[in-house]
């Protein structure tokens, strides 16, 4: 770069060439993959009060959860097509066995927080999967929970009845 800046056009050079310095710079490598030696990747995944302990590895898209397949654990298709969903948007449907250890919550909480654990996941063992994944929102963990009773009321917001006489 020029010690002194006297016109617009030395200004334009300057900042052309720290524009290239930039540019090649903000090009980070991809993260190495994280498997363990049976070639697993683990994640963990959380929705309301569920949380998930989810394995990966290559296979045949065998998905178990606390032992039992995905279809007898959850029976709703809505749920089983919120598991898939990650899959889809990877571009890898099939392509992953999953073995799945669920805790807490209900049934709707725990397919959202096997749903996370598997984002999670897929992005450890393929990192160039990241920006499908983060595009979907798959790997953002939704905070939304359920609100605390307060004092006074019946539930978080409803009041006891009010009579006037």
């Amino acid at each position: 770069m020029n010690d002194e800046i006297k016109s617009l056009d030395d200004l334009k050079e300057a900042v052309a060439e720290s524009a290239v310095v930039l540019t090649e710079e903000a090009v980070a490598p991809l993260p190495e993959p994280v498997r363990d030696n049976l070639g697993r990747s683990y994640a963990t995944g959380k929705r309301k009060d569920a949380v998930a302990r989810v394995w990966i590895k290559p296979g045949s898209g065998k998905v178990t959860v606390n032992g039992k397949e995905m279809n007898a654990y959850f029976a709703r298709p809505v749920l089983q097509m919120l598991i898939n969903q990650a899959f889809s948007v990877a571009g890898v449907v099939g392509e992953f066995d999953v073995m799945a250890t669920v805790k807490g919550g209900g049934l709707s909480g725990q397919a959202g927080a096997v749903k996370h654990g598997i984002s999670k996941a897929l992005q450890i063992y393929e990192p160039s999967l990241r920006a499908a994944l983060k595009a979907a929102g798959f790997l953002t963990r939704d905070a939304r929970v359920v609100e605390r009773k307060k004092y006074g009321r019946r539930k978080a917001r409803r009041s006891f009845q009010f009579s006037k006489r």
